[in-house]
């Protein structure tokens, strides 16, 4: 019975102690697992504003909590308009401080190419993920600098290809890695817009500030002809055409390239600022698919030679794009378009502009 007593008198002990700690420090024992991640949009242009801002209304694993911007007229609007924290908004100045600002997870990186690699870096050393809008750099060497930087502070990098998040995209993605048609034969992709900025200084006029079609538009060609393929091309040849040497004086308005795969398969890709374009046509051993459009917004669907329509829906590319690499974060988990990704692409843009300053066939 004296057991049976202390027994009772010391669990008793046990049980307040229990619900005294869980009341002092509710945080230690119950935490509830975080189901949503900070974003921060670096850049606040019209693909910022326009489509992300929106989007990130809609992601059920994101939450719009900061900015970073070098316009102090576009941090008051935004701040006011997405009641944002005054300790959430930045510039290009005080970035680094960053790092001590829990309710900032990721930072999509939204400026113009050039200044890719500064940001991510800086970004990277405080600690923060980094979603990096494509094209992914410049050069081959600042996309290695990004990753290894990324790799170094434990944080995880992904580059904007928002189409391989898409279904239809995904589905045709699934059609040569299966071989359901059988190998890919050949493949068509364009992909341009008829620009029309009101002013000839903007940045994406400026290859060097990783503008012009070729970094801007080019990449859905040349990434669309890798996830087709599924391989990685051994050769290209490529030219550049302009009708209009006011606005392109290095004559690069449209840029034609030609891609040799390891399989044999070729693709012919073209990219533009001098028209509305956008279509993916796959040949294969046993018959074909296509998407039109192939790299929108919205609306991309296509069909294919069983008669089979490409139609999936989602309601919007941007916020499935981001809820994606949310949940990457917060499970830990691979990135479904890493670094490494974009640095392939950027490799084979780098041989695109060599092949067509020489005029001849360039292999990697």
């Amino acid at each position: 019975m004296a057991n049976r007593r202390q027994f009772i008198k010391q669990a008793a002990i046990g049980t307040g102690a229990l619900a005294l700690s869980t009341s002092a420090f509710p945080n230690i024992l119950f935490k509830k697992p975080k189901d949503q991640i900070g974003v921060a949009l670096m850049g606040l242009g019209y693909y910022s504003t326009d489509l992300l801002a929106p989007a990130l209304q809609l992601t059920k694993h994101c939450k719009l909590t900061g900015i970073v911007t070098g316009s102090p007229e576009k941090a008051k609007k935004w701040q006011e308009k997405h009641k944002l924290k005054d300790k959430n908004i930045y510039n290009y100045d005080n970035l680094d401080s960053i790092a001590n600002n829990p309710d900032i997870d990721v930072v999509y990186v939204v400026v113009p190419p050039f200044r890719h690699k500064e940001f991510v870096l800086r970004l990277a050393a405080a600690g923060k993920h980094v979603w990096c809008e494509k094209p992914m750099a410049m050069t081959e060497d600042e996309c290695q600098s990004m990753i290894d930087a990324c790799r170094k502070n434990k944080v995880q990098l992904t580059i904007g290809y928002r189409m391989q998040h898409e279904p239809n995209t995904q589905q045709i993605i699934k059609y040569g890695r299966e071989k359901t048609f059988g190998a890919v034969k050949f493949v068509t992709a364009s992909a341009g817009f008829r620009a029309g900025w009101g002013k000839d200084d903007h940045w994406k006029m400026d290859r060097s500030k990783g503008g012009s079609p070729l970094y801007d538009m080019g990449v859905y060609s040349l990434n669309a002809a890798r996830y087709v393929t599924g391989e990685e091309p051994i050769a290209v040849l490529a030219q550049d055409r302009t009708n209009d040497y006011t606005r392109y004086p290095n004559g690069d308005e449209t840029t034609l390239f030609q891609l040799e795969f390891p399989s044999g398969a070729l693709a012919n890709c073209m990219t533009t600022f001098s028209m509305n374009i956008g279509s993916l046509e796959v040949s294969a051993e046993n018959g074909w698919y296509r998407l039109l459009p192939f790299q929108a917004y919205s609306g991309v669907n296509g069909v294919n030679s069983k008669g089979e329509l490409l139609n999936a829906f989602i309601e919007n590319e941007q916020a499935t794009q981001m809820d994606n690499d949310a949940l990457s974060i917060l499970n830990n988990s691979s990135v479904l378009v890493p670094g490494e990704e974009g640095l392939r692409d950027i490799r084979v843009v780098e041989a695109i502009i060599k092949s067509a300053k020489q005029d001849r066939r360039i292999t990697l």
